[in-house]
């Protein structure tokens, strides 16, 4: 199992947007491809207060990229994000990173 953490650096004041999307429209289209979640994390102290963090577990890389590819090439999700992107942009910026766990970790 590997993991990947994704910052999403949102537009100022559309982190809430943001948030709303994932949780009403896209966690249904991940189920639907299955690509697995690990947790979500807004900032409550420290860092900026405008990024979310969220990692996704992934069986191998080979399994990200074709769920990740098939999700990207919905035409449901790019309904969705095109809709909701119609006063502006929600994301400034992604960061991402494959992370393998350590033998010793506690999530493997």
């Amino acid at each position: 199992m590997i993991y990947e953490l994704r910052i999403y650096h949102c537009m100022p004041g559309k982190l809430s947007e943001l948030t709303r999307r994932l949780e009403k429209e896209t966690l249904p289209l991940w189920k639907k491809h299955g690509i697995e979640q690990a947790g979500f994390w807004t900032v409550a102290v420290g860092g900026s207060n405008q990024d979310l963090y969220y990692m996704l577990k992934w069986k191998s890389l080979a399994d990200r990229e074709t769920k990740w590819s098939q999700f990207l090439k919905d035409p449901e999700w790019i309904r969705q994000r095109d809709e909701s992107e119609k006063t502006g942009l929600l994301i400034a910026s992604v960061s991402n990173m494959i992370l393998q766990p350590t033998s010793f970790s506690a999530v493997k």
